[in-house]
């Protein structure tokens, strides 16, 4: 991608993606047991059109959603539908939107209820990752110190890593330059300048790193059926320490 130097401009992301931030906050209230992943998807239409901007996800590539929602082992871009969520179930709610011609995008794994004690740790875990690779986006370093803490931080842990699937660079476009795997090595890839604003999405498996994607074409599920999770924010690289875009109110962190 080309950096973002106008400061206007840098504005009109940071407000693109606060939207983005809000509207996740907003679903996080309502997801409880009973409602189905359909309903998920059209309160998500609500609160978007509330905030004046659009979904950055519907008709992508025709993608036929407001948001991606996917449940347990669904790892990423599950499609709002009849499934209904259960008590121990996660979700995963990624949330895109446009503002202004301008794309927010964010994402987090919800526990519904009480869930089995190892999944609770994947989510808890695959939360800090995402919090503690912040720091690694930082101008001079490059995509590769990323990628590689994100996977090195999952299999210290015992999990593993997507590798079909990453982050990328956000901006005028929903997907641009340069793609952020979830594995790598340090000191590899292009180098990050400020002016960049980049998601970051670890997206990490209790088991192996297998994934295969459903007739639907779009939902990406684990190979082997075991849970998945997935956090993502937006990331403005800067001179300084990175500034979270996507930062919310609420939290899984304990």
């Amino acid at each position: 991608m080309i950096p973002i130097k106008n400061a206007r401009d840098i504005d009109m992301m940071r407000s693109a993606c606060r939207v983005a931030a809000e509207v996740l906050d907003k679903l996080e209230v309502l997801v409880t047991p009973g409602m189905s992943t359909r309903d998920i998807d059209e309160a998500c239409a609500q609160f978007i059109a509330e905030a004046g901007a659009k979904s950055a996800f519907l008709g992508y590539r025709k993608f036929p959603g407001q948001l991606c929602v996917s449940v347990n082992e669904e790892v990423v871009h599950g499609i709002g539908g009849d499934r209904r969520l259960a008590y121990g179930d996660i979700v995963k709610l990624d949330v895109g939107v446009n503002k202004d011609g301008w794309i927010g995008d964010n994402a987090t794994t919800l526990r519904v209820g009480v869930v089995p004690p190892a999944v609770d740790r994947l989510v808890e875990d695959t939360a800090y990752i995402l919090r503690d690779v912040i720091p690694h986006v930082t101008e001079g370093n490059r995509v590769g110190d990323i990628s590689s803490f994100i996977e090195q931080a999952a299999l210290a842990r015992g999990y593993s890593v997507v590798r079909e699937f990453v982050g990328h660079g956000v901006g005028r476009k929903l997907h641009e330059d340069p793609q952020i795997p979830n594995f790598g090595k340090a000191g590899r890839g292009p180098k990050l300048k400020a002016g960049m604003t980049l998601a970051i999405e670890p997206m990490v498996n209790l088991g192996a790193s297998a994934v295969q994607v459903l007739d639907d074409k779009w939902t990406v599920v684990t190979a082997d059926g075991l849970p998945s999770a997935h956090f993502e924010h937006t990331v403005l690289v800067t001179k300084d320490a990175p500034e979270v875009l996507t930062w919310r109110k609420k939290t899984l962190l304990k």
